[in-house]
């Protein structure tokens, strides 16, 4: 894949994640009874946007994969610019306290000043259904951790809420694996970075799947493997790194179901209750691989039914979008879904940073 098919696959992932959760967002807790009654079927298929804004708005899913991109990238240029070898985990966490402060207070009240440019950003101060976890996780931090903290040695809390593998994405999007970088770290890390709020080893390990596949996706080894094949890998890679921690049955079990449910011809609907509903990340990882295995060559089809089901609608269509939008890449997703898509511009260019300082890191690599 080449620097500009890079570029794609990234900004495709954080786009497609954005338009998963947009989609989602408005339907996130209503029943499956309510969802095909107000808008037929197959569900809802268009953006419902915002009488106010005429946008089709993010929920706390892309704010806090903004949060967790910009947070990457504030710890890539302390290590470049100043030579700070904390991990990224560390960074992240202290934007993950500024995407706090989003959620407790006014974009006026609050006053603008900050070296982060997403704290320059009146539209990201509103709370869209934050998870409890995350709020109550990060608000028991208590300010500056310590250097290169193991959120997994040392979990703050026992839950395994998909609020942390939801805004993983950018994880495996900042760093190209190579020489100074195994995959295994990138997986490890997005471990991690889910870990600061989330406790579980369900709550956790989902988010190495998910990175392991886009990472794979968008910055392959040579020929880009079969979706499939990639999501086998991510598994076995996944049980290697954390082998001999507890509930790795119940994930591996989930995956494969996942692969088996989207090689039958049933309902999506009647195959995503097989799954779960979401709220839980192993459930939202599932459902997310099962849709982007169906729906491999249809974006569209992807989202529509990741989302139309009773759960977690907006984290499992950010999910499905994210890893989709790096398989078909951003030129290839309808324009329908870039149009009135809430903070599009923004997301762009973080996306583009991404790529950049990827790019970045594998030249330093070739020095």
């Amino acid at each position: 894949m080449n620097r500009n098919d890079a570029r794609d696959a990234v900004r495709g992932s954080l786009i497609g994640g954005a338009i998963g959760d947009a989609l989602g967002y408005a339907i996130e807790f209503l029943r499956e009874g309510t969802i095909f009654q107000r808008y037929g079927k197959p569900g809802i298929t268009a953006y419902e946007t915002d009488p106010k804004t005429g946008k089709a708005l993010i929920s706390d899913d892309t704010q806090m994969t903004l949060f967790t991109a910009e947070g990457l990238l504030t710890g890539e240029s302390c290590r470049r610019t100043q030579k700070n070898a904390e991990k990224p985990r560390s960074f992240v966490e202290d934007a993950y306290l500024d995407w706090l402060t989003t959620q407790q207070t006014s974009f006026e009240a609050y006053g603008g000043e900050s070296d982060s440019r997403l704290m320059r950003v009146p539209a990201l101060f509103f709370p869209r259904a934050p998870g409890n976890t995350c709020l109550s996780a990060l608000s028991s931090a208590h300010g500056r951790h310590e250097p290169d903290p193991d959120y997994i040695e040392n979990p703050r809390n026992n839950s395994k809420g998909c609020g942390g593998v939801m805004r993983v994405a950018p994880a495996a999007l900042y760093r190209k694996p190579g020489r100074a970088l195994r995959i295994a770290q990138l997986d490890e890390e997005a471990a991690q970075i889910a870990a600061i709020t989330h406790g579980h080893p369900l709550g956790y390990i989902p988010a190495a799947v998910v990175c392991h596949i886009i990472s794979r996706i968008v910055y392959p080894e040579g020929e880009r493997l079969p979706l499939r094949d990639i999501v086998l890998e991510a598994r076995d890679a996944v049980n290697a790194l954390f082998d001999g921690f507890a509930h790795l049955d119940r994930l591996t079990e989930l995956i494969d179901l996942a692969v088996a449910l989207s090689e039958n011809t049933d309902d999506d609907l009647d195959n995503i209750h097989l799954l779960g509903e979401g709220w839980i990340a192993e459930e939202a990882m599932a459902i997310a691989i099962y849709c982007v295995l169906r729906h491999r060559d249809d974006f569209s089809a992807c989202m529509i039914a990741a989302v139309n089901h009773k759960g977690d609608s907006d984290s499992t269509g950010a999910i499905a979008g994210n890893i989709l939008g790096a398989w078909v890449g951003f030129d290839a997703i309808d324009q329908k879904w870039k149009t009135d898509l809430e903070l599009f511009d923004l997301i762009l260019e973080i996306a583009d940073d991404l790529a950049a300082e990827a790019e970045r890191c594998a030249e330093e690599e070739e020095i």
